[in-house]
């Protein structure tokens, strides 16, 4: 019998890895993962908070000056994306993402921003999404800008010696983002709650005039006068009379 002849997408993954050996591509087995300390804004709607790849990289074969990306790709996107990038390159751009283009580059370090070992207390993390200044300057096409949408997203790092790959981790878990949660709009909800509001509204209603009414009573009690006279308080002035009284003057000096 003759054998077939080897399809072309089972020739894929194996053309890719012969690429990368040729450029002395170092695969890692590292995968880039949230963090795991317990802090506000882990996960936002336009932010998540990574760990950094502390010991991940080898300082033996990586240079100091070899550049060490993050890659955001769009979840789905992350299977064709390959690692002939050029950083700054239009195509590669956080303001194209995702609609001109399925992934950018960003958060650009070198193997001394991730020492190792790390002390145990340090809270080594990275905020995907975290500058807003940049988001709309095309002249920071590496703008660590907030994503667009929930996602859900991949992420890796990327190390280049120029526009050379030379080493790379894992691709990560699907990260999806948090939504705002939207109140309900079925129309029996929304029925159910304005007639609540209406009858809430008419007895306060009520309760108000009820009082006004009272006021308004209490007042014209206290003005009337049951005799007749005005309501108007006026104070009364007294008069003293001056009397003489008619004591014997037995005393001279009470004549005077």
């Amino acid at each position: 019998t003759r054998r077939s002849a080897p399809r072309p997408c089972t020739m894929l993954p194996l053309l890719l890895l012969l690429l990368a050996a040729a450029h002395g591509l170092q695969e890692l087995s590292y995968e880039p993962t949230l963090t795991e300390h317990k802090m506000s804004g882990r996960i936002t709607a336009s932010t998540f908070v990574l760990e950094q790849p502390r010991c991940v990289f080898n300082n033996t074969t990586i240079e100091t000056t070899t550049s060490i990306w993050l890659v955001v790709a769009e979840a789905a996107a992350s299977v064709s994306f390959t690692n002939s990038v050029q950083p700054g390159l239009p195509q590669w751009a956080f303001q194209n993402f995702p609609t001109n283009t399925s992934a950018y580059l960003t958060l650009n370090a070198t193997i001394l921003n991730y020492p190792c070992p790390k002390n145990t207390p340090d809270i080594t993390v990275l905020r995907v999404g975290s500058e807003t200044s940049c988001a709309k300057n095309t002249a920071v096409p590496t703008c660590n800008g907030p994503l667009p949408g929930p996602g859900p997203y991949k992420v890796k790092f990327l190390a280049l010696n120029g526009t050379e790959p030379v080493a790379e981790t894992q691709w990560s878990k699907p990260i999806t983002l948090r939504t705002a949660q939207q109140p309900p709009s079925s129309p029996g909800a929304g029925g159910k709650r304005s007639a609540e509001m209406i009858a809430i509204t008419s007895i306060l209603s009520i309760l108000l005039a009820v009082l006004l009414a009272g006021l308004v009573a209490t007042l014209a009690f206290s003005g009337s006068d049951p005799c007749g006279r005005g309501g108007i308080f006026k104070p009364e002035v007294a008069s003293v009379r001056r009397y003489n009284t008619h004591h014997v003057y037995d005393q001279p000096a009470a004549r005077l």
